[in-house]
């Protein structure tokens, strides 16, 4: 049996209004799909007209003008429901998603699709649940103690990975499956007896953990920064209550 990290692969990335899950929007998205390494991929691309203004600091991350997505995006209510169908093929065909830092883009997909379609990203998931591999969540528990950060331009460039257009969404991608892929290859003797099953279990309990200890952190330094444990979605917060900011 191949190893998973040999076989196929399906990338998710988002470009947004900003880094607050609750209330920020998509822009653009991709989904890139890889059967085994080497091979070209499948690309699948949205661009979306989010309906607010888009901030003068995310324009500079992304470079997408407001006046460009009016003229070329398509409505988010769309966009995010075929993307959660694609997601959903992926699911159901075996495929592992790979998203790097899921909690933050597949929390955005969720409450996106429940602002304008009123349904949750987890009822797309009728058959078998969900696999996803976070690079992030990998290499700070299989490369723990090493110091620097971890951002995915950071991973690739440590990792020896091609990414070419930091912050379009298909080459984030494409750079993040080539990444998971570098990950199981690095750590082979730890990954290869788990199936991605098994992996997306670990995860859970490896980014609840990553969470507790940078939480203790921040603590230790007086910052009232707030590290959700969740993993690979974060749950919504509960009425009356404060959001607190993503970490």
């Amino acid at each position: 049996m191949p190893r998973w990290y040999e076989g196929p692969l399906a990338a998710f990335d988002t470009e947004t209004t900003g880094v607050d899950v609750e209330h920020d929007r998509i822009v653009s998205a991709a989904l890139v799909i890889q059967l085994r390494p080497g091979q070209t991929p499948d690309v699948s691309r949205w661009l979306v007209n989010p309906g607010v203004p888009v901030p003068e600091s995310a324009q500079a991350i992304h470079g997408l003008s407001d006046d460009f997505l009016c003229r070329h995006g398509q409505p988010p209510g769309l966009v995010v429901e075929e993307l959660a169908r694609a997601l959903a093929a992926c699911s159901a065909a075996g495929v592992p998603l790979v998203v790097m830092n899921a909690p933050f883009d597949l929390t955005l997909l969720d409450r996106e699709l429940k602002r304008h379609r009123a349904v949750a990203l987890s009822a797309y998931f009728a058959g078998p649940a969900w696999c996803v591999i976070d690079p992030r969540v990998l290499d700070k528990h299989l490369d723990r103690y090493r110091k620097g950060r971890r951002t995915l331009t950071d991973l690739c460039a440590y990792y020896g990975v091609t990414l070419d257009g930091a912050h379009d969404a298909a080459a984030d991608a494409a750079a993040s499956l080539d990444l998971v892929r570098a990950v199981g290859r690095r750590f082979a003797d730890r990954l290869e007896p788990l199936s991605a099953a098994e992996l997306h279990a670990r995860q859970a309990v490896w980014h609840a953990g990553q969470a507790r200890g940078l939480q203790a952190w921040f603590a230790l330094n007086g910052s009232a920064e707030h590290c959700d444990p969740a993993w690979p979605l974060r749950p919504e917060p509960q009425p009356g209550r404060a959001i607190p900011p993503a970490a």
